[in-house]
């Protein structure tokens, strides 16, 4: 039984997001996956990036690395990023912007992030999810598209704002292509603000990134995850503003396999997927040489004159 006051009524759990280190300067707060919950709906995966403080000139780097079964989603808050991976995508992010990129049967990428263009310094604060992909489409090709942040719905009254990420929610759709139905809202709320989420998606959560929001059983606070229990109504009051992604939708076609940057519903496919980054059998990323080895990999051997 929890001892946690959150969990009744209308939340099933509330999972602390914890650390990870991700190299390259850079660690992340990471709420999804964790031992008492893999997936919310399709989503297997959420890490926020900072806040992070860059002086001028400051980066974080995360050189290319694989992916498989999975669409890997970016969206930024604060700063700005650049994508490039092996089917030919180069792609800068701005705050409010979207990069859906579909691994399917294989694809590797990498991501420079930064504070903005052309000022001495700032922050970054964003987030990346990971969406599963159903059976039926887990080795499709591998995509990428880009949405700008003019092209989301974006809409709220009584002092919420939402812009619709991707997915169904409110009446409104996203133009973000999915391959399951689901919801991914940004929503800021003004402090006093209050909002009401129906249960028109099965499985459904809000992560807190700034401030607090109260639920009928006590406080979330930033940097947890909020699930909440089937066909439950929610209201979410935040009585000193703040920033929540509300997420979820449909449960998967059966559960997942998460190793490293792979997730399959075969283990079997996991294993293939590794002696081909083993082989490097991703492709390449024009102008790149470096890269994130498989975890457990030897170092290759140091030749002395």
């Amino acid at each position: 039984m929890s001892t946690n006051p959150l969990e009744a009524a209308e939340v099933e759990l509330v999972l602390a997001a914890r650390s990870a280190d991700l190299g390259g300067g850079m660690s992340v707060l990471r709420a999804l996956p964790q031992a008492r919950r893999r997936m919310v709906g399709p989503f297997v995966f959420l890490d926020q990036m900072g806040p992070v403080d860059f002086a001028a000139g400051g980066a974080s780097d995360v050189r290319m690395h694989p992916h498989i079964g999975l669409s890997t989603v970016t969206y930024l808050f604060e700063g700005e990023g650049l994508h490039r991976d092996t089917v030919g995508s180069v792609q800068r992010i701005l705050p409010g912007d979207v990069n859906w990129m579909t691994a399917g049967r294989g694809i590797a990428h990498s991501e420079h992030i930064s504070h903005a263009a052309g000022t001495p310094g700032g922050r970054m604060l964003g987030i990346q999810i990971w969406v599963a992909l159903p059976k039926a489409v887990e080795e499709t090709a591998p995509t990428f598209v880009h949405h700008a942040a003019s092209t989301l719905p974006e809409f709220g009254d009584g002092g919420a704002r939402i812009r619709l990420v991707a997915g169904s929610l409110f009446g409104e759709r996203s133009p973000v292509k999915t391959h399951s139905e689901l919801f991914y809202a940004d929503v800021a709320l003004e402090p006093g603000a209050v909002l009401g989420l129906t249960a028109e998606h099965e499985e459904r959560a809000a992560y807190v990134v700034d401030g607090s929001v109260e639920l009928s059983t006590g406080t979330l606070q930033a940097g947890s995850l909020a699930v909440f229990q089937r066909g439950a109504e929610v209201c979410l009051r935040a009585s000193e503003g703040a920033r929540v992604l509300l997420l979820g939708g449909e449960p998967m076609d059966g559960p997942r396999h998460i190793w490293w940057n792979f997730v399959s519903s075969s283990k079997e496919r996991i294993e293939q997927a590794k002696e081909d980054w083993r082989a490097q059998r991703f492709g390449r990323i024009e102008g790149e040489t470096e890269f994130i080895p498989l975890p457990g990999t030897p170092p290759p051997p140091v030749n002395y004159p």
